[in-house]
């Protein structure tokens, strides 16, 4: 594959969040190659999807992503989106169009999860067939008695160089191929509020925003739940209890961003606190605890990538981007791979696969900032290992009976029994409601969303670089005319 020129602009501020989502263009950015963009995924590599996918490629399993909307349109997402809703009441009654703040954000995210790549080529024209010779004349009119040579055949064309170890998986070389390629996906809306979008057209809260996304979810055939959100609390609202709940009693895996140090949330938050979520923390390139997209808490399960990402934008453009919304989907999309493979085991195993099989890192053993390690996804597949059926990561169902009917005060899912007494790991304090919101809102890419005493925020990360912004076509392979470069359009 060719390599690109990268542009390289500065990180887009949260003023500049909704010219991200709608436009995807800024000036002096450079038209990049969906055949390149393949060469931008270390991670599949890195961490051994290539491996599993020898194995599965998320066959048959159906992944709700609960976000901003995605757009089934983009190349490579087309045929992944088989349904979805709207749970705001502003947005498209299928979930397809990206609504809020940020509302490229549900695209990027279903990419990074299920994108199945595509073929720009045009189709190679038929070659030119030979003129049939005369027979042998018998004294026909304008016979000549001899049969003329026949035309030269067509040149050959070059043979297609070789599929190199990416070019071989989803539905062509081109663009960005998912961690499960062959899952299907359900594009849940809700509207993420901000400083430039202004609250819900439609006036509905989070508090019932989320639940009726979860329970619609569940409803609708999901096998797992990805949700790219956190909040600034580890608590969350009552009014959520019961549909995480119905999620866990219909054996749906739930996974939830654990945020990012950059977006101001420095400890993890709800929804990623809940009993029995796959909380994901974030890496950087080298594999370490990111410094600007990864939380800390003692509800984190295990960290993938969050840095150096690439996902597509609506209207099939491309950025890169960080972050731990990028994260979770490529836990999620393990979690797919191992319902594909594993088509017996309850939710709960599945988690207890992917923790069970993570490399551990940092402090021996559990820790608030790798929980329980670094994603392996070929050990989580293919590794024969046992799996108890209780959820590692907490039951909701228990959580309910011991706090909201128990009559104790709600707290965050306790720590695993591996670790250390919670007194020598304090978490920072969560802001409250009545904090000002500036501090919030100066963070890159960061969208913020008030409901009761917590600020919902999609999870982008420290930096979005809106490097590749177009979708090549086979026209965009003929010869650049010369002149100023492409305009945004």
């Amino acid at each position: 594959m060719r390599t690109r020129q990268h542009a390289g602009p500065g990180p887009v501020r949260a003023g500049a969040s909704v010219a991200l989502a709608a436009a995807v263009l800024l000036p002096g950015a450079v038209p990049a190659a969906a055949d390149e963009v393949r060469d931008k995924e270390y991670w599949l590599e890195d961490y051994g999807i290539t491996q599993a996918w020898e194995s599965t490629q998320g066959e048959g399993v159906t992944v709700a992503v609960i976000d901003s909307g995605i757009d089934g349109t983009h190349p490579d997402l087309v045929g992944a989106v088989v349904g979805g809703t709207d749970a705001s009441g502003a947005g498209d009654p299928g979930g397809l169009r990206g609504i809020g703040e940020v509302a490229g954000h549900g695209t990027l995210v279903g990419t990074l999860l299920a994108g199945r790549g595509h073929t720009d080529a045009a189709p190679a024209p038929a070659p030119a067939q030979p003129t049939p010779a005369p027979s042998r004349g018998t004294g026909g009119t304008g016979g000549t008695g001899r049969a003329e040579p026949p035309a030269a055949p067509p040149p050959a064309l070059p043979p297609d160089p070789p599929a190199g170890p990416l070019e071989q998986y989803g539905e062509g070389p081109d663009g960005i191929v998912g961690v499960a390629p062959k899952a299907d996906l359900l594009a849940v809306s809700v509207f993420i509020e901000g400083q430039n979008s202004g609250p819900n057209p439609a006036g509905v809260s989070v508090d019932q925003q989320v639940p009726d996304a979860v329970r619609w979810a569940v409803d609708n055939g999901a096998d797992v739940i990805n949700m790219s959100l956190g909040s600034t609390s580890t608590a969350w609202p009552e009014s959520w209890d019961e549909a995480f709940l119905y999620a866990e009693q219909n054996d749906v895996v739930v996974v939830a961003a654990a945020g990012n140090r950059a977006g101001g949330l420095a400890q993890v938050g709800a929804p990623a606190t809940i009993p029995g979520v796959l909380a994901v923390a974030g890496l950087d390139r080298s594999g370490v605890a990111s410094d600007e997209a990864s939380s800390e808490g003692i509800s984190i399960a295990v960290a993938a990538p969050s840095e150096d990402l690439v996902g597509g934008l609506p209207g099939g453009f491309y950025a890169d981007w960080s972050g731990t919304s990028g994260a979770a989907p490529l836990v999620s999309g393990v979690a797919a791979l191992i319902r594909a493979r594993y088509p017996e085991l309850s939710a709960g195993q599945v988690v207890n696969r992917i923790v069970g099989t993570a490399r551990d890192a940092g402090p021996p053993g559990f820790d608030t900032i790798y929980g329980y390690g670094i994603l392996d996804v070929a050990s989580a597949v293919d590794r024969d290992v046992a799996v108890p059926q209780e959820n590692r990561l907490g039951s909701m169902a228990e959580w309910i009976e011991l706090y909201r009917r128990g009559g104790q005060t709600p707290a965050p899912p306790p720590a695993p029994a591996e670790e250390p007494p919670a007194e020598v790991l304090p978490a920072p304090a969560a802001p409250q409601a009545e904090d000002p919101l500036t501090p919030v809102h100066d963070v890159p890419a960061l969208v913020v969303l008030g409901f009761g005493g917590l600020l919902l925020a999609v999870v982008l990360g420290g930096a979005v670089h809106v490097t590749r912004v177009h979708r090549r076509t086979a026209a965009d392979r003929r010869p650049a005319p010369e002149g100023p470069g492409p305009s945004a359009a």
